[in-house]
């Protein structure tokens, strides 16, 4: 019996997402507009407990501050109706053409100040709407010739944008984080800040460091090939895991947006078991929104857009159960306990070790019994096996 999503789950979905018309670079859209306050009441019925948007996913770009005050409040009425949260938000500043090269580091310093405006007013609407989280996807921040960006001088304008939206979010007294998601291309050449390992070193180097962490996407880390729950064990060990975008990707190409599993399912499987299963004694590593960043197939048409709604949240539960069980598994633990992956967690230097200490002692070098070392069997291979086997189902 499959499970169903419910409010408890903390499933959120971007409006940009069910709502894409699916235009690609190819093709023309194969779906019409969808309403959002359509989409609140689907999202709702499905089981999801958020939703998120770019300010242009809400009100069309340009549209005059009477209908945007109209757009807003059919919003709010559609979320009061349906008890659906808006744990997030985020700007667009990357469809118009304005912002061809960029909104924050644009070489055209108007560009650069009317992009900060936009941010500012939209800031004002996710505090109105109770959003705890802003995201900052720089989708046109980068290049495609090297001669084209100063990229120190394009950070530093980063840099310079991020602090004044912070100090803006501290005087407003709004508690609003701000989460930087990295992505390597597509559509710039060369996107700034590429892979999670980027967006942090770029973080410590902000004024309000306290309050900025990330948003990592499946797709975009697997683009540039990393480990995507290498990257999340590094934002959670750093404490920069402000949200997630889940989907699904094959392999080091464009951007696909699958629905989340669609892609790499074992790599989904170990990313649900450590978002679970991977804080202390077992709890979960992660309290934020599971949110789905997704393009439902062109293919299909509006009913298909729920079923891949519903598709997301599904294999996401899936997946829980069977980590859960992997987990509880007897042969697991004693596989785990074979490869010393509890070992791992124990200080190399003992309690009050000091360096003197470890020169001194021989059993750590001088008696030290390499051979026997190199001829341990981690069981690596067991492992592995036992959990693609539990992911599957079989056990």
């Amino acid at each position: 019996m499959l499970p169903t999503p419910s409010r408890e789950d903390h499933f959120s979905f971007g409006l940009w997402t069910v709502g894409w018309q699916a235009r690609d670079p190819f093709g023309d859209a194969t779906r019409p507009a969808l309403d959002p306050v359509v989409a609140v009441h689907k999202l709702a019925e499905l089981g999801a407990w958020g939703i998120t948007f770019h300010d242009d996913d809400l009100v069309p770009f340009g549209s005059e501050s009477g209908e945007r005050d109209k757009q807003i409040q059919r919003f709010k009425e559609a979320l009061e109706e349906t008890g659906l949260v808006v744990p997030m938000v985020t700007t667009n500043l990357f469809t118009h053409p304005v912002f061809k090269d960029g909104g924050f580091t644009s070489n055209d310093r108007s560009v650069r100040r009317y992009a900060i405006r936009k941010v500012l007013r939209n800031l004002d609407l996710a505090a109105e709407l109770g959003a705890k989280t802003y995201v900052f996807w720089g989708g046109r921040e980068g290049s495609e010739s090297d001669a084209a960006k100063d990229v120190r001088a394009a950070l530093e304008r980063y840099k310079e944008a991020i602090d004044v939206l912070a100090q803006y979010v501290i005087d407003q007294g709004y508690g609003i984080r701000f989460a930087i998601e990295p992505k390597p291309n597509e559509p710039r050449g060369d996107i700034l800040l590429p892979t999670v390992g980027s967006a942090l070193a770029f973080i410590s180097m902000l004024e309000h460091a306290d309050m900025v962490g990330v948003n990592p996407e499946v797709g975009h880390e697997q683009m540039a090939n990393m480990n995507f729950v290498h990257s999340i064990s590094q934002a959670l060990w750093q404490h920069k895991l402000f949200h997630i975008d889940l989907n699904g990707q094959r392999g080091a190409k464009f951007d696909q947006d699958l629905i989340f599993g669609h892609g790499d399912l074992l790599s989904a499987f170990f990313l649900v078991d450590l978002l679970e299963n991977g804080g202390p004694e077992g709890a979960p590593a992660y309290d934020g929104p599971r949110h789905f960043d997704y393009k439902p197939l062109r293919t299909d048409t509006e009913a298909g857009v729920w079923e891949s709604a519903r598709a997301n949240m599904v294999t996401y539960l899936l997946l829980k159960e069977r980590a859960k069980a992997f987990r509880a598994d007897p042969e697991v633990q004693a596989a785990l306990k074979e490869a010393k992956v509890f070992e791992l967690a124990q200080s190399t230097l003992g309690a009050g070790e000091s360096v003197s200490d470890l020169l001194a002692d021989r059993s750590a070098f001088e008696d030290f019994d390499v051979e026997r070392a190199a001829g341990l069997n981690y069981g690596f291979v067991r492992l592995s096996q036992l959990a693609v086997e539990h992911a599957l189902g079989a056990r």
